[in-house]
């Protein structure tokens, strides 16, 4: 593409040495550069690209999109405010806007947003649409599956993989939004159909500096719908309700305490642990199809447990009913969703339980620590890998909330992993992070077994653990590689069990799974 015809979709304040050049690619790290490449000059929380301008030109870059022009640089530059929304604008003019031929959905929440993205996806499958999957697990379309280092991609990625899926017929795309992903401009110039922020809680402050930026963060992917887009919004969770007014989108609500909204979940029964419920439709609606969603009733069941999934399928129900599914469709599609690895997913059970988590927050940690409470077992074993570069806030908020839980469980010593070897520099954990879980461990008298490795720290829960004992090993990316460990372990030290019965959750695994990229950041 010509580079004139790809600054028509950004806005360039000024330029130097300006010259016109076929480009071949578009790069934001300068190892990515090609001959006759773009190279776009972002800010990081670490690094700045206008440091790595020079390198970039070296091996090949023919322009530069800066916010600050490099006066010992002779190629063409051009100056933007924004160099990250300018990168998702040039991403998205790059690759002929792909978002636009497809139905896309963003979810976004603090908690669940994984499980609602994959029950979704369920549901617009058994529709028998070709569809496409981007978040905290993975990438996935047609044959195509790439585990995921950042819930939200990059933005030229994001576009990148659009135009893929567009390649391969993919009509329907469900995404993971983040918080960074909505201040960083990663899904700039993305054409939605359809958002939904199912709850906010505290989580990633010290990041965006209060509550308030970090609700707002979230909040943009609804106030920022336009009207030819659906946001879905949960009646119970104050902040979401409280965008329904704040959006030019059709607003289609849903609650389970809250009846007032479009559609109510009733009859919730949890005595299995996993939720079978009717969902009433109060008010009709419109589909994207402009078809009408009228009032009726219809009985929805789970295979997967929790009250928190109940909020879940709400959600991806009226997503799907939002995007044209048949009810008889979307109770199949839901009922066929087994869960998502790394959300109380069972890796080992017999003579004691395995239990994986991603134990991310605070609410992560009370729907975790209640299932649990609520299970028959002789002792718990936590293997918690503490969240790094989340701020102190973050940690001790977890702390806390394990903290609460600990009486309950009878729990008196957690097993704890700094996974120095298995997370990137943007994971690590810092020492105040430390020093506030240890705060909270100590005011409730839980004694803390420190590791630096994580593989360390799950060996040690092996050589502890009896009959009739649960090991949950929780935690976000520093535990991404604890079934890989814990199962192979297991194996190694028990030579009476079955090596691939034992080993067969890891055969569909797609987190901590490929140690390549580790070490390289």
């Amino acid at each position: 593409m010509q580079l004139s015809e790809l600054l028509t979709a950004i806005n360039v304040l000024e330029s130097k040495n300006e010259k016109n050049s076929e480009i071949s690619t578009i790069a934001y790290h300068s190892s990515k550069v090609q001959g006759d490449s773009l190279f776009v000059c972002i800010r990081g929380y670490k690094t700045d690209g206008h440091q790595y301008a020079e390198d970039a030109v070296n091996r090949g870059a023919v322009a530069l999109i800066v916010e600050e022009f490099l006066p010992e640089i002779a190629v063409p530059q051009y100056r933007v405010e924004d160099s990250r929304k300018a990168l998702a604008a040039l991403g998205d003019q790059y690759y002929g806007h792909p978002s636009k031929d497809m139905t896309l959905v963003g979810i976004t929440a603090t908690n669940g947003k994984t499980s609602t993205s994959f029950m979704t996806n369920a549901i617009l499958e058994a529709n028998n649409w070709k569809t496409g999957l981007i978040g905290t697990v993975m990438v996935k379309y047609g044959d195509t599956l790439v585990p995921s280092i950042l819930t939200t991609p990059e933005s030229l990625d994001l576009h990148g993989y659009f135009d893929r899926m567009r390649k391969e017929n993919i009509s329907h795309v469900t995404m993971e939004v983040s918080s960074s992903a909505l201040e960083l401009s990663r899904v700039g110039s993305v054409s939605f159909d359809i958002v939904a922020l199912n709850n906010i809680s505290r989580e990633h402050i010290d990041l965006h500096g209060s509550f308030e930026e970090y609700f707002n963060a979230k909040a943009s992917l609804v106030r920022e719908a336009k009207s030819d887009q659906f946001a879905v919004l949960n009646l119970d969770d104050a902040h979401s309700a409280s965008l329904t007014t704040e959006t030019a989108a059709s607003v289609v609500t849903y609650g389970i305490e809250d009846t007032s909204g479009f559609l109510q979940c009733r009859d919730i029964d949890l005595s299995t642990g996993r939720g079978n419920f009717t969902v009433e439709i109060n008010k009709p609606f419109k589909t994207i199809n402009g078809d009408t969603v009228e009032k009726t009733a219809f009985d929805i069941h789970l295979s997967v447990a929790g009250y928190h999934s109940v909020y879940n399928a709400m959600a991806a129900i009226t997503i799907g009913l939002i995007s044209g599914v048949d009810i008889q469709t979307i109770q199949s599609g839901i009922e066929s969703f087994k869960g998502v690895e790394r959300r109380f997913q069972f890796i080992y059970e017999k003579d004691f339980k395995i239990v994986d988590d991603h134990f991310a927050n605070a609410g992560n940690i009370e729907v975790t620590l209640e299932t649990l409470m609520k299970m028959d077992y002789k002792k718990l074993h936590i293997v918690y890998a503490i969240r790094g570069s989340r701020g102190v806030t973050t940690n001790r908020e977890n702390a806390e909330t394990l903290a609460k839980w600990a009486p309950k469980l009878g729990l008196e010593k957690v097993i704890v992993s700094l996974s120095e070897s298995h997370v990137i520099d943007k994971d690590d954990v810092l020492p105040e992070e430390l020093e506030a879980f240890k705060e909270e461990m100590d005011k409730v008298g839980v004694e803390i077994e420190l590791h630096k490795e994580m593989p360390d720290a799950l060996e040690s829960s092996l050589d502890q653990v009896e009959a009739g004992d649960v090991v949950l090993i929780g935690g976000a990316q520093g535990m991404d590689f604890g079934a890989k460990y814990i199962l192979n372990q297991l194996v190694d030290k028990r030579p009476d069990l079955n090596a691939e019965e034992v080993l067969a959750p890891l055969g569909e695994r797609v987190a901590g799974i490929d140690e390549s990229f580790l070490g390289d950041s």
